[in-house]
């Protein structure tokens, strides 16, 4: 039997969190004299009442949370606050319509970075600031969070953990799920704050300086400019930006023995180095062909090229740069760069690099087995070796990816939309990136969309956010089976 009771009494807990996440904005409101106070109070007041009736109604229920629940919670706390995180939006009346306030929240919240809005710079400094708090919030995810905080309210976290970070990868800095929880935050806090004081040296002020410190350690990409960061156009900024699009979309608990000294075990990661090589790769490769049709001298060509590529990879979806003006060729290049996703462990979305390490891999290693039928040849990643039962389970997530890439694109066909904006907007969102190709590309937005178009988008952003089998196994019959 699944206890419901114990999932209201999180899913209070969420919301409260949620609604005091919306009080920093209020003093940006307040020292720019923007206006929109009264609105982000009122929708704070109104999570946070509404989360405390929840969890202070169900208080003394058993918090013993199964994989089940956990499961359960991890999918209706990403619709609950995106239901909540909207009510900024359209109180203050910066969004009216229903479907726009969803799609901007929920694009924020699994910092895909897709919007709606047509005059960034117009929105009022706090709308604007908790526009970038979404993302920071979804970032490395509000569950893992919770696992550091819910223990001190008598709430068990461990199956929420596993629920949120359904990666192939286990790696785990500390025995206790809620240390790890709490030290990969510290990391989280430690290079958000390290990007918004390099931001503001290379010229940023300070509000666009922690958004764009918020959005960019999320992956998220919400920039506080019409023109995302080819606005600011200084090497420096952009340079920073790059190096921390691409800390974030690496594996944080690599990132964390880094910053311990224990270079052992950072090289010890296939994944890590794999990134490394592919990013470098690319990078390399793209800027020749850029320079060459871009017209752009040396150095700009190559920052363009590097910007868009780790932007596209680490699913942050910052622009510096039209990629789809370099010619179909490489427009297509830049598009397939929204199927990689960076390391799991990382803000970043899509597939992951581990997911394709092992693909790639294993593929390898079938060849092997073909020649040789009789020998066992083992996969191993990091030395160690990866069973049948993970194999599989990558297999057929990279196979259900796929599935809902084609019929998400085929609903958007049957609606009315072209091919090109068809595939690139359910590749986007379903990959957590934000600029791709058609109608959607990186100098244009999601506006145009119908109501039902950008309900739909939301549901594959959400779909994407949490790893596909977080949500899809709500819909098997055997998860609701009694034990």
């Amino acid at each position: 039997m699944i206890h419901f009771k114990a999932i209201a009494k999180v899913m209070g807990g969420l919301l409260m969190l949620l609604g005091l996440l919306m009080l920093p904005g209020i003093g940006f409101s307040f020292y720019y004299k923007s206006g929109d106070q009264m609105p982000l109070i009122y929708s704070a007041f109104v999570s946070i009442a509404m989360g405390g009736l929840l969890f202070f109604s169900f208080s003394k229920q058993d918090q013993n949370i199964r994989k089940r629940e956990g499961y359960l919670i991890v999918a209706l706390s990403w619709i609950f606050m995106s239901l909540f995180g909207m009510l900024p939006y359209l109180v203050s009346g910066t969004l009216t319509s229903l479907s726009d306030a969803i799609f901007e929240t929920v694009s924020g919240l699994t910092t895909t970075g897709a919007s709606v809005l047509n005059d960034i710079e117009a929105l009022p400094k706090g709308i604007l600031f908790w526009r970038s708090m979404t993302q920071w919030i979804g970032g490395l995810g509000i569950i893992v969070l919770t696992v550091a905080i819910f223990p001190l309210l008598g709430i068990g976290g461990i199956e929420l953990f596993v629920a949120e970070s359904p990666g192939p990868t286990s790696d785990k800095l500390h025995p206790r799920i809620r240390e790890t929880a709490k030290r990969l935050w510290y990391v989280y806090v430690g290079l958000t704050l390290l990007c918004a004081g390099l931001f503001y040296v290379g010229g940023m002020d300070f509000f666009d300086a922690i958004n764009h410190a918020l959005t960019t350690l999320a992956t998220g990409g919400f920039s506080t400019k019409n023109a995302s960061m080819a606005f600011f156009d200084v090497p420096f900024i952009q340079y920073v930006a790059i190096i921390f699009m691409f800390l974030a979309g690496t594996n944080f608990t690599v990132i964390y023995f880094g910053l311990l000294g224990k270079f052992d075990k950072v090289w010890k990661s296939d994944e890590f180095k794999a990134y490394v090589l592919v990013v470098g790769l690319i990078i390399v490769g793209l800027s020749v062909p850029v320079f060459l049709t871009s017209g752009l001298g040396v150095e700009k060509a190559f920052r363009d090229t590097a910007f868009q590529v780790v932007s596209l990879l680490t699913t942050t979806g910052y622009v510096t740069a039209d990629y789809t003006s370099y010619g179909h060729g490489l427009t297509i290049l830049f598009f397939l760069l929204l199927f990689v996703g960076g390391c799991a462990g990382s803000t970043a979305g899509g597939i992951k690099f581990i997911r394709h390490l092992t693909f790639f891999k294993n593929t390898i290693l079938e060849f092997k087995r073909i020649v040789h039928p009789r020998a066992v040849v083992p996969l191993k990643i990091n030395n160690e070796r990866v069973s049948g039962k993970i194999i599989t389970h990558i297999m057929i997530f990279l196979l259900i990816y796929l599935m809902v890439f084609v019929v998400g694109s085929v609903v958007m066909s049957v609606v009315g939309y072209d091919m090109l904006t068809s595939f690139g907007a359910v590749a986007t969102c379903l990959g957590n990136v934000g600029p791709a190709i058609g109608r959607v590309g990186p100098l244009d937005n999601f506006s145009f969309f119908d109501p039902f178009t950008k309900i739909f988008l939301s549901a594959i952003m959400l779909l994407g956010r949490l790893e596909l089998f977080t949500v899809l196994v709500l819909f098997s019959p055997y998860f609701w089976r009694a034990n």
